[in-house]
């Protein structure tokens, strides 16, 4: 018997015994017959609501768009998810005809991600939050399979685990930008956006109440170098750890320019996808924000950190606005990054799952198998 084969059997019987898998009821018309042996996949749209409206440089929304997964294997289920903010170019429309087209079945083994990867890269070059929600189902699943978190199967030590941030935007009701700032009180890193016109009204109004050290994310809204050069000096002053994504994501020159001035990190988000754009990213940037919506899920995300860690670049780990299930599979990978920010379930108002926690501002995954989650 071969190792995944012995595996698969030993604790597939002591997991079942100990912890029975709970099915959530999904849409009837995404149900297929369930095919022993063989992953059935079942999806649904859920709509995410924000607590506060989030104010970005380009947009602003109250809602996100979000599609629940799950992969059923001989009884067991792994849950994944697909959230897309504008900027992805996803939609639920998109995300849930790619799933469609998808025939799961055809593979018996859940182990074989990577195969499963390059089949839905042959289906469509992009949709990579759609990838992601299969991907993070896989890991959910196999995990369960094995009775153990990701986190272990890595060999990653927990107690490495960064901070996470919370982010904060701009608001002209003085009143709501108070609550906003009140509610970053349990956390030891808050994240200010930025690029709105009101970059210094923010973070002068978040000084007024706290001294706790920021990160800010301009999201594309700096246009001129030198200005942004100036602010970088200024935030420095005003307690700021990184400035990620200050240029839109096509300033290459202008990004690198900045990084050789700056006195603070430069962080490549928007400008970072996938496993190829890291090795250009260390040409610009000091280090890199991963996020499992852009990377396809959690396979390419772990080799996107050591990748970056080999360049000696700085590891972020982000996320979207997302249920507990999206920011508990990131939260596997926690220990391999500086910073994190992974506070997408704290910021909405219909999470569905139980999963990792921010304990004394730290990300902490729990110890279920998987991805470490339960529906509520």
């Amino acid at each position: 018997m071969n190792r995944r084969n012995f595996i698969k059997t030993g604790m597939l019987g002591a997991l079942m015994a100990a912890s029975p898998i709970s099915i959530s009821a999904l849409d009837s018309a995404t149900k297929p017959s369930t095919r022993p042996g063989r992953l059935n996949l079942r999806f649904r749209p859920y709509e995410l609501k924000l607590r506060h409206a989030f104010n970005l440089a380009r947009s602003q929304r109250t809602t996100t768009p979000g599609v629940q997964v799950e992969i059923e294997y001989d009884g067991i289920v792994g849950y994944g998810e697909a959230s897309m903010p504008p900027y992805l170019g996803e939609s639920v429309k998109s995300v849930t005809n790619f799933l469609s087209k998808l025939d799961l079945g055809q593979f018996a083994d859940p182990f074989r991600i990577e195969d499963i990867h390059d089949y839905m890269d042959s289906i469509a070059p992009n949709d990579r939050a759609a990838k992601a929600s299969v991907d993070i189902a896989l890991h959910d699943l196999t995990g369960k399979i094995m009775g153990q978190p990701w986190y272990k199967i890595w060999g990653l030590n927990p107690e490495k685990c960064p901070n996470t941030s919370f982010t904060i935007s701009y608001d002209a009701d003085p009143e709501e930008m108070r609550r906003k700032i009140e509610e970053t009180a349990p956390f030891k890193v808050v994240k200010v956006k930025m690029g709105v016109g009101h970059d210094k009204e923010t973070v002068e109004a978040f000084r007024r109440h706290s001294n706790t050290p920021i990160c800010v994310d301009a999201n594309q809204g700096w246009t001129d170098k030198e200005q942004a050069l100036d602010m970088c000096h200024w935030l420095a002053e005003n307690g700021c750890v990184f400035v990620e994504q200050p240029f839109d994501k096509k300033m290459f020159e202008e990004t690198a320019w900045l990084r050789e001035r700056s006195p603070l990190p430069i962080i490549a988000d928007e400008f970072l996808q996938r496993l190829p754009d890291v090795r250009r990213a260390a040409d610009a940037y000091d280090g890199i924000n991963i996020k499992l919506m852009k990377s396809t899920g959690m396979h390419e995300a772990y080799q996107m950190a050591v990748l970056a860690r080999a360049l000696g670049m700085k590891v972020m780990l982000g996320c979207m606005t997302e249920t507990s299930c999206a920011t508990s599979a990131a939260s596997q990978l926690a220990p391999l990054a500086d910073w994190a920010d992974l506070d997408g379930n704290l910021l909405i108002a219909n999470d569905i799952f139980d999963g990792m926690k921010v304990v004394d501002g730290k990300v902490t995954p729990t110890d279920r198998p998987g991805i470490g989650i339960v529906p509520c």
